[in-house]
């Protein structure tokens, strides 16, 4: 497991999140114009802390609670699905 997953997955504790995927998808953009450092990442989180929440909410949810990767810039681009178990598993 890489470091970055496991610092993430650490992250989503409080939302207690029943599924949490994570892909790398850095190598796709290596040398992309604009990125001054920070991996690009794509992420699916289940939790059923999303219940009533919309999709802006949700993503920004997850944005916040990575609030500290963005500041470091281990982040540079997110790629976020976010949803309820409902949804997921129905």
């Amino acid at each position: 497991m890489s470091l970055m997953r496991e610092r993430m997955a650490r992250l989503l504790d409080p939302i207690a999140p029943e599924v949490f995927d994570f892909e790398d998808q850095s190598h796709l953009h290596a040398g992309h114009a604009g990125n001054r450092g920070g991996g690009h990442f794509a992420v699916l989180v289940v939790s059923p802390h999303f219940e009533g929440m919309n999709r802006i909410a949700r993503q920004r949810k997850v944005q916040e609670l990575f609030a500290e990767l963005f500041a470091e810039k281990a982040i540079h681009a997110l790629s976020i699905i976010a949803k309820t178990p409902a949804e997921y598993f129905h």
